[in-house]
């Protein structure tokens, strides 16, 4: 068995010849460049790219296959240059209706094993989407019959960020999603958590005591990807394999979920539209303690606080450990040149953030930024929360 890591959020902002896939994503995100980041900067060993329904993106990876870099396997996926497995993936935004009788929305993460399943995927999706070429776009249908035609082409549906106020079944739907999928609930094997929540505060819903976490970057840029991981034990890189840890079967598991503490994440706490700022509280909050507006954006932790049905005690004794830990973008003082430094010396972030000692990364960045580092990694520092759409900050704290 083997210990990998695993991104599988990661966007597609461009095709090769410039068309645009994700509207809100870096152009420089294209799939060639995706696969080169994850094998020669990240050290991610498996990348889910939700992009590939897209037409353009199918005539990228066809392209990408001609070049010999790159080639399918048997179990599921592609593999680069021996060193990643390419999953290959597609968001998809269903239509529900949510607990209120109002028409709400929710993002899902749609994986298959091959270019010949998505590519029928994207071909059945085209007459529920009205343009099948962008990213996330609305379909016509519910994730309950979504389950069906992802199942059809061999592929898993997990919810995406399953709790951020714009997009997700918790955020803006449901308080349950027994409630969407009904007796097709089993057939849903994990959540994603989302930058904004945990597994502490995601253990207080009863009906997940069954179901994997994932923590995934969902990443709009290059340097993005991998801000949150998955460190899963499996055989080899593939598909086939991925599938089994998500499901805890045959000694394949996920061993930790690294990921942001949720005060970083962009909707943790509740924001007043109106005065334009995050409020803070006991939560839930309901509406601005300062202008009395309930023009509000809920965030994650006081969404939660409403929805859930028990306290945080203990989590399953299948769920790994949630790690919190802070992307090298994040910590103060790691800009892109410091990056490129320890990557030339180090290859990936991965091995920085999990292998170095503190006398190595000081020999290459000197002594205040690797306490920097050393702090961000141990906890050691003081976080501003996030709300609105607006991410979270860093302190470090200097005494180290």
């Amino acid at each position: 068995m083997n210990e990998i890591f695993a991104d599988l959020h990661v966007h597609i902002g461009r095709s090769e010849n410039g068309k645009p896939i994700k509207i809100t994503a870096a152009r420089s995100l294209n799939f060639a460049n995706i696969a080169k980041e994850c094998a020669d900067r990240k050290g991610i060993n498996v990348v889910g790219i939700i992009d590939c329904a897209s037409p353009y993106v199918i005539e990228d990876i066809e392209n990408f296959l001609k070049t010999g870099e790159a080639y399918e396997i048997e179990d599921g996926g592609i593999i680069y240059k021996d060193k990643v497995c390419i999953i290959l993936g597609s968001e998809i935004e269903t239509s529900e209706v949510n607990d209120n009788g109002k028409t709400g929305s929710a993002h899902n993460l749609c994986y298959f094993p091959t270019l010949k399943d998505i590519r029928a995927f994207s071909k059945e999706m085209s007459m529920h989407i009205k343009n099948i070429t962008l990213s996330s776009q609305r379909a016509d249908i519910s994730a309950y019959d979504l389950v069906d035609i992802v199942e059809k082409y061999n592929g898993v549906l997990i919810p995406a960020h399953a709790f951020t106020p714009h997009k997700s079944f918790y955020g803006n739907c449901t308080d349950r999603l027994s409630k969407i999928f009904k007796e097709k609930f089993d057939k849903i094997p994990a959540i994603e958590l989302g930058l904004s929540s945990d597994t502490y505060l995601a253990d207080e819903i009863s009906e997940l005591e069954n179901k994997s976490f994932l923590t995934n970057s969902d990443a709009h840029s290059l340097p993005k990807i991998a801000r949150e991981y998955n460190k899963i034990l499996v055989k080899d890189i593939s598909f086939k394999e991925i599938v089994k840890a998500i499901n805890n079967e045959d000694g394949r598991k996920i061993l930790a979920n690294y990921g942001l503490d949720p005060k970083l994440g962009k909707y943790h706490r509740t924001y007043c539209e109106k005065c334009g700022k995050r409020i803070e509280g006991n939560a839930p909050v309901l509406k601005c303690k300062d202008c009395d507006s309930s023009n509000i954006t809920m965030g994650v932790f006081d969404r939660i606080e409403i929805i859930k049905d028990k306290p945080q005690t203990q989590s399953p004794t299948f769920r790994p450990p949630y790690i919190y830990q802070i992307p090298l973008t994040f910590i103060p003082g790691v800009g892109p040149k410091v990056i490129d430094k320890l990557l030339n010396n180090f290859e990936t972030e991965m091995n920085v953030l999990h292998k170095l000692s503190k006398d190595d990364i000081e020999g290459v960045v000197g002594a205040k930024v690797a306490n920097n580092i050393m702090n961000a990694c141990i906890g050691n520092v003081d976080i501003q929360s996030g709300g609105g759409g607006v991410y979270g900050k860093v302190s470090v704290d200097k005494n180290f």
